[in-house]
């Protein structure tokens, strides 16, 4: 896997992933930047996310759950000195779907955690204090 970050102006950068994407991440005014992109440290905290996501997601569809709509929300704290590092994060999975079977959401967020999500796992080796927990929403196609 390969990236390139490129610095622009003050505390502005372009990502270019190896896959051809960008994204732009930027700072706050206070640190120099314009407050046009997201933080580094939010950048990682989504990928986190991301990971996870389509982890449970990947699972739920194999278990032919009937999933109409799917996110996870993070939070993080993160030490209070240099390097202020993630010290713990939650991801908060919020599923929503037709008859879902709450031991198969369990079970999916339970391996992304455990076995899948390269990220989360990644973070947790470094000691941050990685937790997980779900809420199950029946779809109302009212």
């Amino acid at each position: 896997m390969k990236a390139t970050v490129k610095w622009m102006d003050g505390a502005m950068f372009i990502g270019e992933s190896g896959s051809g994407h960008t994204v732009v991440m930027d700072g706050p005014e206070d640190l120099g930047g314009r407050n046009m992109g997201v933080r580094p440290m939010e950048m990682l905290l989504l990928g986190v996310g991301g990971c996870s996501i389509y982890d449970v997601i990947s699972m739920l569809k194999k278990s032919r759950q009937k999933v109409v709509d799917c996110r996870v929300e993070l939070q993080a704290e993160r030490a209070d000195a240099v390097p202020a590092v993630f010290t713990a994060i939650n991801l908060h999975f919020v599923v929503t779907g037709e008859g879902l079977k709450e031991n198969q959401v369990k079970r999916a967020v339970e391996l992304s955690a455990e076995k899948y999500c390269s990220a989360s796992i990644m973070l947790g080796a470094a000691g941050v204090d990685i937790s997980h927990s779900y809420e199950i929403v029946e779809f109302d196609a009212v």
